[in-house]
């Protein structure tokens, strides 16, 4: 189970390039339900997503490079890459800060993924999170991956 809440960047946080990062590129041969291949660093991964925002039922299984070349040429819509940074918030929180290539350069997106649903609803975001979009089907990846609208 993913359990997430997703926001908007007013302004990146201090410091940035003292964080790890990954570079992720994603694409998805389906997007009801989601099915998305991702490359994470040297990492490949084939991904389930059912329906819905704040939880959501998530399996991942672990490709090699040939299947995620071979499948890469199936996929729809348009390949989204990014730079993922990890900004600890807390022990046990981790904010997932992406940073958008082309065509979506433009879009900043921080997630803090959480232990249940409770906890996901009493979070209390850091001052340089934006508008709350977890709720908005516009910003999931899935969405973004089929339109690019210069928002």
């Amino acid at each position: 189970m993913e359990i997430e809440r997703k926001f908007l960047v007013k302004q990146l946080p201090e410091n940035l390039s003292s964080y790890k990062f990954h570079i992720i590129e994603q694409a998805y041969l389906c997007t009801e339900p989601v099915i998305r291949i991702r490359k994470q660093d040297d990492e490949f991964i084939l991904t389930y997503k059912s329906k819905g925002f704040l939880s959501r039922e998530e399996y991942n299984l672990p490709l090699d490079n040939d299947a995620y070349l071979h499948l890469k040429t199936k996929a729809d819509g348009i390949i989204i890459s990014k730079k993922r940074y990890l900004i600890p918030l807390t022990s046990d929180l981790t904010i997932e800060l992406d940073i958008f290539d082309a065509p979506y350069q433009d879009l900043q997106l921080a997630e803090v993924e959480f232990s249940c649903e409770k906890t996901a609803k009493a979070f209390v975001p850091p001052h340089w999170f934006g508008e709350e979009v977890t709720y908005s089907p516009d910003y999931q990846n899935s969405t973004l991956s089929n339109t690019f609208d210069t928002k």
